[in-house]
């Protein structure tokens, strides 16, 4: 296998250690993430899906699926009538500081075979590669009030 085979197989060894966490908790791998993504504070749908990697369209259709469970809610701004901000709701917040306290403690189980050095180093690159990544959109540093 080459480097771009194991970075895809390290990935689906991400995505299942993380969909076996959610299911824990009766979420989806994408409620998870929708709660997590906005646990601290309000975000702009557009903001969020391009954050997501989502189109509007298949965020709206995952928001509506997790307001039905009373996780999330949608509110317009103030600032501008335009823009939809999304949040969690109190049982959403519960829910997703206890995933995301989960995942922080059960993901790192991906590295439990590999030696103490070798997992400092996969942290310090794992964190490289977060730091240096672009997971914002540019417009989500400027905020607008619900």
């Amino acid at each position: 296998m080459d480097y771009g085979d194991k970075l895809f197989w390290l990935s689906v060894v991400i995505q299942r250690k993380y969909a076996q966490v959610c299911a824990g908790f009766d979420l989806t791998p994408s409620q998870a993430t929708l709660l997590c993504a906005v646990r601290n504070e309000p975000r702009r749908m557009a903001d969020l899906a391009a954050s997501l990697g989502m189109t509007k369209n298949a965020l709206s259709q995952l928001v509506d699926r997790t307001a039905r469970r009373e996780l999330v809610g949608r509110a317009g701004s103030a600032q501008d009538r335009r823009v939809v901000m999304l949040s969690v709701t109190p049982a959403g917040k519960v829910l997703a500081e206890a995933v995301y306290a989960e995942v922080a403690k059960r993901l790192p189980e991906i590295a439990k075979n590999l030696d103490a050095d070798d997992q400092r180093d996969f942290e310090r690159v794992a964190t490289a590669i977060v730091d240096t990544s672009d997971l914002s959109s540019p417009a989500s540093n400027q905020s607008i009030t619900p």
